[in-house]
């Protein structure tokens, strides 16, 4: 593991859509934000929607008819890789908090492990929204010249510290919660207070404040909330946020969401060589793409730009785009009309 300690024959989950072509090398890399699994899209295997449904398929910005479409599941997540939550073969025993120390160097290695384990020669391009950026953004990094291309979308090189202090909370939201007991709690018991709260932040920090007053206003809910001792839901920004909280925390595991949370925070261009302009002169494409939107304060729209910028180099060509979605964060999620030209244009 990048910060040390190691893990004994992990596993990585992932899925595909497309074939990969006789040179091997249209093959494309999508690293998902923290929460996602690997299911970016459907397929004949599982037909559920994925999260990237409108973006993946035949026809669709990344044409599965030309691109063999490859999303892997985090290193340390819940839906499939190794993490806090699966079974240490050393011990028989979960990992919990014996699980080492996450980095998103040890994300990118995991698809890097992936791609090979698939006969892939060279990449197409590495994506990623979020902290998924982050992850692609050390994939180019630390295997510079796999990839001709790389797209990155409300990303940064690093963390700053507004980001750090709401996910710093975030875990202590969980870690407070009497239920997480240290981090040993039951699989059938996990600290759902704790999870719901860190959830409603979250969920405040994803989308922009103008939003929430276009979409909810100061309008009530047809059910207050009776036990609320005249302190419980009476609004419906109030209510959406309770539904998503619950939704959450029936999929995702609290020891997962500290450690990814963390290792978000952990990431720092920098380390790679003194500063951050000596960081991203190690990546190696030859195209890169790079949103931000205007209405993100998790990943400013300046950091977007400095990341442009750092990856300006002669003979490359770098695109910056500012977007003026509503969504905030959460944009490239569900502002599709914005987003899928962009990127139909750069894989055009």
């Amino acid at each position: 593991m990048h910060r040390g300690g190691s893990l004994v024959s992990p596993t990585i989950a992932y899925e595909t859509w497309g074939k990969l072509n006789q040179n091997r090398d249209n093959a494309v890399l999508i690293f998902t934000g923290m929460s996602p699994p690997a299911h970016a899209a459907s397929s004949v295997e599982d037909p559920t929607p994925g999260w990237w449904e409108e973006m993946i398929g035949p026809g669709r910005p990344l044409d599965t008819r030309r691109y063999f479409i490859i999303c892997v599941n985090s290193l340390g997540s819940c839906f499939g890789s190794t993490g806090p939550a699966s079974i240490d073969p050393r011990t028989g025993e979960l990992y919990r908090l014996t699980f080492p120390v996450l980095s998103l160097e040890d994300v990118a290695r995991g698809g890097y492990e992936v791609i090979k384990h698939l006969g892939v020669n060279r990449l197409k391009a590495t994506v990623g929204p979020s902290m998924g950026g982050m992850s692609a953004l050390a994939f180019e990094i630390l295997f510079p010249g796999m990839s001709e291309g790389f797209v990155s979308m409300s990303s940064g090189p690093r963390a700053l510290p507004f980001s750090i202090a709401l996910r710093s909370l975030q875990r202590e939201m969980i870690r407070k919660d009497p239920g997480w007991m240290g981090g040993d709690y039951p699989r059938d018991a996990v600290p759902l207070t704790g999870m719901r709260l860190a959830r409603k932040l979250g969920m405040i920090t994803y989308r922009s404040a103008e939003e929430w007053r276009l979409r909810f206003g100061r309008e009530r809910t047809t059910s207050p909330d009776a036990n609320g001792y005249g302190f419980g839901m009476t609004f419906e920004i109030e209510a959406y946020l309770e539904h998503h909280a619950n939704k959450f925390t029936g999929q995702f595991d609290p020891n997962c969401y500290l450690y990814l949370s963390r290792a978000s925070d952990l990431f720092d261009v920098a380390e790679h060589g003194g500063s951050v302009e000596i960081g991203l002169g190690k990546v190696r494409v030859k195209r890169a793409l790079i949103v931000g939107v205007t209405t993100d304060f998790l990943f400013p729209i300046y950091q977007q730009r400095e990341l442009a910028e750092g990856l300006g180099a002669p003979g490359r060509e770098v695109e910056f785009v500012e977007l003026n979605s509503l969504q905030g964060h959460d944009s490239f999620l569900v502002d599709m009309d914005s987003y899928r030209p962009l990127i139909a244009r750069f894989f055009a």
